[in-house]
């Protein structure tokens, strides 16, 4: 959804918004991925308000419903990470979540980048922030499609699991919000060091630097290497897999990311 008209806006997640915020004047999707239907900016009658919002499928919950609804749960706990819950409506049909709408900016991982600076203070605040018990996707479930035995994932820290660039919001007076909580996860705290190192390859680092990057954060230093090597294979292996679902003909650039990493770790082995 694209057009960002109004009308665009199915009529039944539209009303049911509108009886919280009142009319709906204008809309604008927001950029990236999402695993809801909707994510969008929203101009009403109360101010702006940003909007996540799935249908629900005729069987079941399905992965966007599943998505927000963790989203919903985590909220009350990361405030100091994220942009507040407003409310949580549901119909027949649909989930919607409506949040507090952030102007920013999204991060620069390049090198060089002050930016790197702030998701180094984000992810240290975050390994030093209890897991709270609402969250129950354990990570290693997540990857034991791939290996036989992924224990060293395990863990009871607090995960965000995807700080990419676009999910780090820079505000005008340097105030940072982590947002997109869909797959907050409990698990070992050098896995989200791990996740980030893919990020800073894909923007420009070499996989040496993103890991001289890395060994800033003790977890990471004092993870098992056999465990890191491990993981950056099968963060490889993952995406290629998910674009050979896709169908797509060239290899896309985050599967090359993904196994330049594991290239580089199997170098370092004898």
């Amino acid at each position: 959804m694209r057009g960002d008209r109004v009308e665009e806006l199915p009529a039944e997640i539209r009303d049911l918004i509108e009886k919280r915020t009142g009319l709906i004047a204008r809309f604008q999707s927001a950029s990236g991925g999402s695993n809801a239907n909707i994510a969008a900016t929203l101009h009403t009658a109360d101010g702006q308000i940003f909007v996540k919002a799935a249908r629900k499928p005729v069987d079941g919950e399905g992965p966007g419903i599943r998505s927000l609804r963790r989203e919903a749960v985590i909220n009350p706990y990361i405030r100091e990470f994220t942009p507040r819950l407003l409310w949580h409506l549901e119909t027949k049909g649909w989930v919607a979540l409506g949040f507090e709408c952030v102007a920013g900016r999204h991060a620069d991982y390049s090198p060089g980048s002050p930016d790197l600076a702030v998701l180094a203070k984000v992810i240290h605040r975050l390994q030093d922030t209890s897991c709270p018990d609402v969250v129950e996707m354990r990570v290693e479930r997540r990857w034991a499609s791939l290996a036989c035995d992924v224990s060293a994932m395990a863990g009871d820290a607090l995960l965000h699991t995807d700080l990419n660039p676009k999910n780090l919001l820079i505000t005008l007076a340097g105030r940072v919000h982590a947002v997109d909580w869909a797959f907050a996860s409990r698990g070992a705290s050098w896995v989200e060091v791990g996740q980030t190192v893919r990020w800073l390859i894909r923007a420009g680092h070499s996989p040496a630097e993103a890991e001289e990057w890395a060994s800033q954060f003790p977890s990471w230093t004092t993870a098992d290497p056999v465990a890191i090597d491990l993981y950056a294979q099968l963060s490889a292996e993952r995406w290629r897999r998910h674009a050979e679902s896709k169908g797509v003909a060239k290899v896309p650039e985050y599967v090359a990311v993904a196994q330049r990493w594991a290239d580089h770790r199997k170098s370092r082995l004898p």
